[in-house]
């Protein structure tokens, strides 16, 4: 019922005559990405590391700045007995 009907005779398939006009140029092939790539890759993680770098100076900084304010109200209220 569902079975394929296959032609008695087999057609032929057309013909292809398609011939070139003339010679090829030669393909250049295109410059590497992968340099390209790396290079964006190693500014990347250079940015993020010297951010990482500058925000924990910037965080040790002001832990010192709070630790010396506190230090001196301290010792100024011990000077003061």
């Amino acid at each position: 019922m569902f079975l394929p009907k296959y032609p008695d005779t087999p057609t032929p398939s057309p013909a292809h005559s398609h011939t070139p006009i003339g010679p090829f140029p030669a393909r250049r092939s295109l410059p590497s990405v992968s340099l390209g790539q790396k290079t964006v890759t190693a500014v990347l993680v250079g940015g993020v590391v010297l951010t990482a770098l500058l925000a924990a100076v910037a965080i040790t900084a002001i832990s010192v700045a709070i630790a010396a304010v506190v230090l001196r109200s301290l010792l100024r209220d011990h000077r003061r007995r």
